[in-house]
């Protein structure tokens, strides 16, 4: 067991093994990969429906808090490792990286893709909770830029207060659930399995769904290479793609079953994640720098992509997101990405 997760964990290991592997068998792991992928995500979404209906919160809280610590803990577990082996940018970037590819590029796809409904009593929540947790770490750390003598760092006390109000942020979701109005959601009608079992589902898919993620993309990517593909465009395609994967296959299935309101749950608890868990974790492993194009694009790009994500939630009052607000944030984010490779602006993972 401890030889499996060490070769999905160590990404040198990872990318020797595949490059030994023929080309045939590189295709034979994608499509495996692509049909665990899609299993997985099923199965996860089909669990957290039937957990949905045994506890009586409402789907969108579990997107909110169940699949989004599941989906960002990968994000968690990389962030924290760079931290400590002294990679702060790739640290940082990953939580920063990560919100702008969900809520821009996910997100935005969803709500071109299919109608996704507002629930105004926990959005207008947990949405200023996912704006206020990425403001507050542009102020802290614009605060660093100015009154640090060595540099803009978030420090580890920092990142132990991101942790508590990360449990604070888990206890008063689940407080406003509880106390929320009841039949927003669409009614299911399949049968109810046990408490266990809806678990068991929603791990199992988790399980599927990471590591077919983890090892498609150095497959993809190591055929990539044996096709001419620029090193420098697999690294800006392949790891965004990597790393929000499982975000993205979550909102697929969640859409596909029409239980889009998982999909908003998940993005907007994800968010939450990325700035409080995984950059917090990883700060109070080991203190953070931040680099300067943090500044000038990344933490830019991340709120202009935020507040207008907040702004939707504002005006929706017809309770459904619009495709051309998804088009709005699909937009954002086409031009992050291009004024990032046209400017050979350090990109964050995400």
């Amino acid at each position: 067991m401890y030889e499996i997760f060490r070769w999905l964990a160590d990404e040198t290991l990872l990318h020797d093994l595949v490059g030994r592997f023929p080309a045939w068998l590189l295709l034979v792991f994608i499509a495996a990969c692509i049909v665990l992928l899609s299993k997985g995500a099923n199965t996860m979404i089909d669990g957290v429906v039937q957990l949905a209906r045994r506890t009586g919160l409402p789907r969108i809280v579990v997107g909110a808090t169940i699949v989004s610590l599941g989906t960002t803990m990968p994000e968690a577990f990389v962030s924290v490792m760079a931290a400590w082996m002294g990679n702060p940018g790739l640290a940082l970037g990953n939580g920063v990286g990560s919100i702008i590819a969900d809520t821009g590029l996910i997100f935005g796809l969803s709500c071109v893709l299919a109608p996704i409904p507002v629930n105004r009593y926990i959005l207008n929540r947990t949405g200023w909770v996912q704006v206020g947790a990425a403001t507050l770490l542009v102020l802290i750390s614009m605060a660093a830029l100015f009154y640090s003598d060595e540099g803009p760092l978030l420090g580890r006390g920092v990142g132990f207060f991101f942790l508590f109000l990360l449990a604070g942020y888990l206890y008063v979701t689940y407080r406003w659930a509880r106390g929320g109005p009841s039949g927003m959601e669409k009614e299911d009608t399949s049968p109810l399995v046990g408490r266990w079992r809806a678990w068991a589902m929603i791990l199992g898919g988790l399980m599927g769904v990471v590591a077919g993620a983890r090892v498609l993309i150095p497959c993809a990517a190591e055929l990539a290479v044996r096709m001419g593909v620029p090193d420098d465009v697999i690294a800006a395609t392949m790891v965004a793609l990597g790393t929000s994967l499982p975000e993205l296959m979550t909102a697929v299935a969640a859409i596909r079953k029409g239980h889009p309101e998982i999909t908003v749950g998940n993005i907007v608890g994800a968010d939450v994640l990325n700035c409080l868990f995984v950059i917090g974790a990883a700060a109070a492993a080991r203190p953070l720098s931040i680099p300067a194009n943090f500044y000038s694009f990344h933490f830019p790009a991340m709120l202009i992509i935020l507040y207008s994500f907040r702004f939707f939630i504002f005006r929706n009052r017809q309770g459904r997101f619009k495709r051309w607000q998804g088009g709005w944030l699909l937009s954002v984010y086409g031009i992050y990405l291009f004024l990032q490779y046209a400017f050979n602006i350090g990109s964050p993972p995400g």
